[in-house]
């Protein structure tokens, strides 16, 4: 009787530990990421919790996308394609076939699958044509917000460099960085750049991924400036 006791005690305490552990990764996971949909569409879907990310995403297909088709055994079948606005494409000999958001490996396959219908196991290179260029875009208090092009490995504060630096009414320490995660999650993470710039450590500096958006926020003393009379702004240090 008391090792049976002494067992029901044991597995509750484990269930208890199991569950406050549950509780804290998931109250760690919810403050690292929101949901891109708007509030009226996330009350109305199931929740999802978002995916880990992946380390270097493949770049997939989107409207206005070309590519070339090369067949090594039948070169009849050499084609140039544009994905148009439905995420379709036509292709000579099978018709209308789905590619959007298909990775190039993705998309070999699904042409193969295709032509096999008419072809013995069809020999095929995709090349990219023309595509939509990897990019960031910079917004708030920077000196030109807008979208920019991303080339090379850039990282925020060079990001924020491109955009025309900080403007006067920057918050500094309060740098956004958002990432869209998936489909219906986006990340947002805080960066104090005013910390990383003062102790010259830059090893905090995140790697902007394509996609990526940055938001400089305006610091306390740019939102009472209007409300000062202009005689006594001199007084007032700035503060971030």
């Amino acid at each position: 009787m008391l090792t049976k006791v002494l067992n029901l005690a044991t597995i509750a305490v484990v269930t208890l530990a199991t569950g406050l552990a549950q509780d804290s990764t998931q109250s760690r996971s919810v403050v690292r990421s929101v949901p891109a949909a708007s509030s009226e569409t996330a009350a109305s879907a199931p929740t999802t919790q978002p995916g880990f990310q992946v380390r270097y995403p493949r770049y997939t297909l989107r409207p206005g996308d070309a590519f070339d088709i090369s067949f090594e055994l039948s070169p009849e079948f050499n084609q140039s394609v544009t994905v148009q606005p439905d995420g379709f494409v036509t292709l000579r000999g099978i018709g209308d076939v789905h590619v959007a958001e298909q990775t190039v490996p993705q998309l070999t396959g699904t042409l193969r699958t295709a032509y096999s219908q008419i072809l013995n196991d069809p020999i095929i290179s995709i090349v990219l044509k023309d595509f939509e260029k990897p990019y960031f875009i910079a917004d708030g208090q920077v000196g030109r917000p807008g979208k920019y092009d991303l080339r090379g490995t850039t990282t925020l504060t060079e990001a924020i460099a491109m955009a025309g630096g900080f403007q006067d009414t920057a918050k500094h320490s309060q740098v956004l960085l958002f990432r869209r995660v998936s489909e219906e999650w986006i990340s947002a993470k805080i960066i104090d750049v005013k910390k990383m710039e003062k102790q010259g450590n830059l090893h905090e500096d995140p790697v902007l991924h394509s996609g990526d958006m940055l938001f400089v926020p305006k610091n306390r003393f740019s939102k009472i400036r209007p409300f000062l009379p202009s005689s006594s702004v001199g007084t007032f240090a700035r503060t971030y």
